[in-house]
């Protein structure tokens, strides 16, 4: 089950979230390409990573930052790169350039907190944009709770793409976090899930000023949940594949 659009246009041209999927790209491809061994890339996690451990000792403050920009393999860019796509540019139109910047970075910011605050001693680097695209995920759902968005149901050989309210995507998307957090280990490696979980909960704090501005419940009510424009229509193309009667 993939999201891989939504019907909520912008209305300006979303600089800092090209720009930011742009950086993300080249630095993951500075090393991925260039580091032979697993040892080198596991070294290289450890110095520009987020170690809890090493934070809790007052070391590497700003691996907070620099560890937004890592990632530990494509899937990993590429999912994350595409929820920065789908929801990124509305947030930006909402706060304009430099207040999505600082949005999107104080998000990663409460991701990271969320994190050590769960597993202080943990001695495993964290990378990834997730904390604070969760943050813009929060905003999201703030903002726009019945935008439309496309989600991909891929079962076996079936496949279709079905239209839901955002307010169903990103619920379920954050519950399986705190799920989740709460049956894994946290010092078991492997997703941050708290990371996740922190960073959506800082989004829906940080937007509520764009809320507020908007008119707050005021805003709600006018739009009912939906964006305050119209949506954004989409054509599936039937398929040119023939069919072939059996005798």
């Amino acid at each position: 089950m993939f999201p891989i659009r939504d019907h909520n246009p912008s209305g300006r041209t979303p600089y800092v979230t090209f720009t930011l999927i742009a950086i993300n790209a080249a630095v993951f491809l500075s090393y991925w390409l260039t580091l032979p061994s697993e040892n080198q890339l596991n070294f290289f996690f450890f110095q520009w990573g987020l170690v809890p451990e090493n934070l809790m000792q007052g070391q590497g403050i700003a691996t907070i930052v620099t560890s937004m920009f890592l990632h530990a393999g494509w899937m990993h860019l590429l999912g994350n790169m595409l929820f920065l796509w789908i929801y990124g540019d509305n947030l930006e139109d909402e706060m304009g350039h430099g207040g999505f910047l600082l949005f999107y970075l104080l998000s990663g910011l409460a991701a990271a907190v969320a994190q050590v605050a769960m597993d202080p001693f943990s001695p495993i680097p964290m990378v990834g944009a997730s904390g604070a695209i969760a943050g813009v995920m929060g905003g999201y759902l703030l903002l726009f709770p019945k935008a439309r968005v496309d989600v991909l149901f891929i079962f076996v050989i079936f496949f279709r793409i079905f239209a839901i309210p955002a307010w169903i995507v990103l619920g379920i998307w954050f519950a399986l976090q705190i799920f989740s957090g709460m049956s894994m280990p946290v010092d078991g490696g492997g997703v941050a899930y708290w990371a996740h979980a922190g960073g959506f909960a800082g989004g829906l704090v940080l937007a509520l000023p764009a809320l507020m501005r908007r008119g707050g419940k005021d805003y709600w009510r006018r739009t009912e949940g939906h964006p305050p424009h119209p949506e954004a229509q989409y054509k599936l193309a039937k398929s040119s594949i023939p069919r072939v009667p059996r005798r």
